[in-house]
This record gives structure tokens, sequence and C-alpha cells, in this order.
């Protein structure tokens, strides 16, 4: 049996909430990067002993489609799944749902799930500093009952009542695309580190917008703090958002 996250991450607050949770399962666990651009996804599977913590960040209430496109491609083996979805304390809308049945049309048995807040990855002040220590003692006792379950399972599934809409809610479009300023040293580690492969070192300073999911890695990656997006449309989207993240969101379990 193995302990395996497989999870989409690109600014590390996906990362935070998967560590939480699998520390309690112990020190062995495997991890599968979804945002390398480099790995051949179908060349992973999964055997039906193995349990599998799928974590994902919420795009606007929607699976990140470049990541939904890789998870396609694993193989699930009827291995059990955790799934996972994080959110900047808006809200996760159609997430959680989609993300059960992408997993579920790989082949896995989709056991548990959780959705739990952490940092917004572009309007830093919602959920500042989360998963925070109350979140990680929350996602630990979380990880204990699922553990339990997932021990006891034989092999039979049920349903879990997940909160969420079938069809899913228009994915939005990508509307901020970091470019760099003038501390840009042209070290070329944005355009190693995009999962999307939207910035060329030929071109460094700016990124594909057809290609670019917002997913703001190239600028927390940055050494010089160089890349940023338009600062007059971060404003307005943290306006418009004031309302709906003023409440601090609880971290949830479905069992």
């Amino acid at each position: 049996m193995r302990y395996v996250q497989v999870i989409f991450s690109p600014t590390g607050g996906t990362q935070k909430v998967a560590d939480a949770v699998t520390e309690e399962w112990g020190n062995d666990i495997d991890r599968i990067d979804l945002s390398d651009a480099g790995l051949d996804f179908s060349k992973i599977i999964f055997e039906e002993s193995d349990i599998v913590l799928a974590a994902f960040p919420s795009y606007g209430g929607r699976v990140p489609e470049l990541a939904a496109k890789r998870f396609r491609q694993v193989h699930g083996g009827h291995a059990q799944c955790v799934i996972v979805c994080v959110y900047g304390n808006r809200a996760y809308e159609d997430t959680l749902v989609e993300l059960q049945d992408l997993a579920e049309a790989c082949g896995f048995r989709v056991t548990a799930a959780i959705a739990a807040v952490a940092e917004h990855s572009i309007m830093r002040q919602y959920a500042a500093g989360r998963p925070d220590m109350q979140d990680v003692r929350e996602l630990h006792d979380f990880a204990k009952k699922i553990l339990e379950k997932l021990k006891g399972n034989n092999g039979t599934s049920h349903v879990l009542e997940i909160p969420g809409n079938r069809p899913y809610k228009k994915a939005g479009a990508v509307g901020l695309v970091p470019r760099a300023g003038k501390k840009c040293a042209e070290c070329g580690l944005c355009a190693e580190v995009c999962p999307a492969q939207a910035i060329l070192k030929e071109n460094i300073k700016t990124a594909d917008a057809g290609k670019c999911i917002s997913c703001m890695r190239c600028v927390s990656r940055c050494p010089e703090a160089a890349r940023k997006v338009n600062g007059v449309m971060v404003s307005a989207a943290a306006l418009a958002l004031k309302k709906a993240c003023s409440e601090k969101k609880k971290n949830e379990l479905f069992l």
C-alpha cells in the first residue's frame, strides 16, 4: 500500500493543506506534481491498495482546466481517493463535485472529500496566513477520521453528498497575466516553473495570454519580485470580492 499526493499547487497554498492532511498518515508519502509540464501523466498507474490524496485549487469555482486535463490521464486502478479543493475564502462552488467526477472517471473510488481555505493566490489580503495553526489542527483531525474510514473500508462505497452543481458553472476567462518590470534579471526561472509553459525564455518579460492560467507561480517564485499583474485590475477585483470574503470560511469534511 502506498500513500500518494496527486497535487496541483502553483503557489503552495494547496500543498500546505495537502501536507497537513497527509502528516497524519506517516512520513512515506509519494507526490505527483501536476504542475510539472515535463511529466507523462498517462504512465501513472495506481493499484487498488493505494490511498491517494488528490488536491486542487479552486479557480473561479472550478477545477483549473490545465490540471483537470493532466489528471484525466492518470489511471486510478480502483484505488481509494480523498479529494481536496482549496479556495481563497470566497467560495468553491462546483470545484469539489467536478473533482469527484474527474477522480471517478480516472478509476478512483472517492471515499472522502475536504474543502479547505488557503491564502488567496492573487489578493493575498483574503485568508492571509491560512492555513493557520487552527486550520492545521482541524485538518489533522479530518485526516484521522478519514484514515479510520479508509482502513475499515471492505471494498464497498457510498455516494458522498458533496455541495455543488451539475452541470458545472461556466469557467471564467483568464484576465490577469503577469508581466515583468524593470527589476527583471532575465534569469529564466519563471519560464522553467510555469505550469502552462506560457513564458518563453526568448521573450521572458511577458507571457502568452492564450496559455497563461493566472496561477501566479511566476510571481511567487521570482527572486527579484519583478513579475506582477495589473494593480488597477487587482484592486477592482479585490473590491468586488470584499463582501464575499469578509467572513472567515470554515474547512469542511465530507465522509
